[in-house]
């Protein structure tokens, strides 16, 4: 085995310290991957405080995964010593299943073996994540990282890239559409910077007038406060495409009804309880409300082609692993533009 420092939350909501794991020695598939960095999801936040149930401790969290291969099994055929790889949401699957076979791997019948607070495909092996010095993936489930993306700025393109991309693809985005991006966080300036890149004319739907300026940066084509009812009265009818990427409760029947006839609106976030739905909303303008999770591998490694030959990344924040408990408390403050990364060079030291 190889022992592997590393940072844990060892019960619920306790703070995250130091840390050992063992990894599998690399069998003949495998690759062994130097982390170099890792993103910090909210959804770290939400696995540690145990705020979706099921959580398992000591846990090591991070599924934004960027390192350089150290070592490659003797079956290995994708990747060479001193690539740059990465590992995203989830590190195995049954790989025989309908869904396997179609390339959606993440809604495996038996279960995808998620990044951490999971286990291996042999259901007692349990898996850590990111916020480690190294990682043992087989070939299948690790992504080839373009050249030219900065590494740092690349780790959270592997899960709020793909969560905003993958809605994008699936709902045909393309060059003249109107898409309305609801908030502007870590899912959301993904979901205009890949949009713009597609061709869209995108507008940020906010309740904050002070996102504007960011909003244009980021290549949003408009800004639309949605405050009252008024605002949303001026929106009616406009876009042919909304990704909502808000995780709080909030109502989603005003954003329906900004849809065009026939339009959709995508969820993306996930709020902590149910949300009121008037089937009006739906009905009357054929309009459709869908949900969106991850991306398989071929899907996740088109977005990272795509991003880089738009020389899209994600804003960030590079911070050192003693920081991460105070990286949580103002993600949650929203004090973050607008992802954390985790410099593991940290860890090592």
């Amino acid at each position: 085995m190889l022992k592997t420092p590393a940072y844990a939350a060892p019960a619920v909501r306790a703070p995250l310290a130091p840390f050992s794991i063992d990894r599998r020695e690399p069998g003949s598939y495998d690759v062994l991957i130097d982390i170099l960095f890792c993103g910090v999801c909210h959804s770290d936040i939400h696995q540690v405080r145990d705020e979706w149930t099921g959580s398992t401790f000591p846990m090591v969290p991070g599924h934004e995964i960027i390192g350089r291969v150290k070592r490659i099994g003797d079956g290995v055929g994708k990747f060479n010593v001193g690539d740059i790889a990465g590992v995203g949401c989830f590190v195995d699957s049954c790989r025989e299943c309908e869904y396997c076979r179609r390339g959606v791997e993440q809604f495996c019948d038996k279960t995808a073996a998620f990044t951490y607070n999971g286990t291996e495909m042999d259901r007692k092996t349990p898996t850590h994540g990111g916020y480690s010095t190294q990682i043992v993936v087989d070939e299948r489930y690790v992504l080839r990282i373009p050249s030219g993306l900065a590494l740092a700025a690349a780790a959270p393109l592997l899960c709020a890239g793909i969560t905003t991309y993958s809605p994008l693809r699936e709902w045909k985005c393309t060059k003249g559409d109107r898409v309305g991006v609801v908030g502007l966080g870590g899912l959301g300036h993904m979901a205009v910077k890949i949009a713009a890149a597609m061709g869209a004319e995108v507008t940020v739907l906010s309740t904050s007038p002070a996102k504007e300026n960011d909003a244009r940066r980021l290549g949003a084509h408009g800004f639309a406060l949605t405050k009252s009812a008024g605002d949303f009265e001026k929106l009616a009818g406009r876009f042919h495409l909304v990704i909502d990427t808000i995780s709080a409760p909030h109502d989603v029947n005003s954003y329906l009804l900004t849809l065009r006839a026939l339009g959709t609106m995508v969820l993306v976030g996930l709020p902590g309880e149910p949300m009121p739905l008037a089937a009006a909303a739906l009905v009357m303008a054929s309009h459709r409300l869908a949900g969106s999770s991850i991306g398989g591998i071929a899907e996740t490694q088109e977005m990272l082609d795509f991003c880089a030959a738009h020389k899209i990344v994600s804003d960030v924040e590079v911070i050192p692993i003693q920081k991460i408990n105070e990286a949580y408390e103002r993600m949650i403050k929203s004090d973050v533009k607008y992802r954390f990364v985790i410099d593991v060079a940290s860890l090592k030291k």
